[in-house]
């Protein structure tokens, strides 16, 4: 058993989505939650930058003793993991291979969507996974650039949101896709909208609810769950907190329980 915390970041505050999953099945764990909000979104910056970003939101976390990190964001998972993996000792994921181990599972005729941010889709990461698995899948793959904004800015339902969506999307469903993987960790709050544009059929994989199952997977495998019965959480951000609790809250889908404080990220 090992009673340190779990640390999960994202650029924002999409990573919440994995948080709420994290809570639900593996409840006596605390939490460390770091939303990179002065700098989001990643999807649009450069992989050097991606990684710069990433190592310092690692190295935050870390500071408070993480036993295992979670890196919620499908722009980081596939930009800058890969890169850093080995300079780090703790443990740590990304978003990618659960989820793309997850859709190969559902899908029925072999036709996966994956949609995320510009850094994410432009990366082909995604592609690598699926392709991996069982290469006779065919992939299809759009950036959704607005998808971010409109998450963080309660623009989540309505006739806006369903706009873009069948912008981005409905070439897609043409493409007879069954399987959509919501490869960022912002969309999962569009859910109700993506799966009206794409019809009830095609299932939608959640890029951090799946990691959040992977997570407890490797932590019991390897005698890390804590022996708590009920854990704690505390948020961090890098830009103002004004607002985090009412936002973040439609993330976690609960109230955020815990203390929320800023980050001078760039110290790290």
């Amino acid at each position: 058993m090992d009673n340190r915390p779990i640390g999960i970041f994202d650029s924002g505050l999409g990573g919440l989505t994995c948080v709420r999953k994290v809570m639900e099945i593996m409840p006596g764990e605390d939490i460390i939650y770091f939303g990179d909000t002065g700098r989001v979104p990643y999807g649009t910056r450069s992989p050097q930058t991606v990684v710069k970003y990433v190592r310092q939101d690692i190295n935050f976390l870390k500071s408070f003793d993480i036993k295992f990190i979670i890196i919620a964001c499908g722009t980081a998972s596939s930009a800058a993991l890969p890169q850093i993996l080995s300079e780090y000792d703790t443990r740590m994921i990304g978003v990618l291979e659960p989820t793309a181990a997850k859709a190969v599972q559902l899908t029925k005729n072999k036709r996966i969507g994956v949609i995320g941010t510009a850094g994410t889709i432009n990366s082909g990461r995604y592609l690598e996974c699926i392709k991996a698995i069982d290469p006779a899948v065919e992939v299809f793959r759009k950036a959704c650039p607005m998808f971010v904004p409109l998450v963080e800015n309660g623009y989540t339902h309505g006739e806006v949101a369903r706009l873009v969506a069948e912008e981005y999307l409905l070439p897609m469903k043409a493409a007879g896709v069954d399987t959509l993987i919501l490869g960022c960790t912002h969309y999962p709050l569009l859910r109700e909208t993506i799966q009206q544009v794409m019809g009830e059929t095609v299932r939608l994989v959640d890029a951090g609810a799946e990691t959040a199952v992977y997570a407890r997977e490797l932590l019991e495998k390897n005698q890390m769950l804590c022996s708590r019965k009920y854990g704690s959480a505390r948020y961090y951000v890098s830009d103002s907190i004004s607002g985090f609790a009412e936002l973040g809250s439609s993330f976690l889908e609960q109230p955020i329980d815990g203390s929320v404080n800023k980050v001078e990220i760039e110290k790290y």
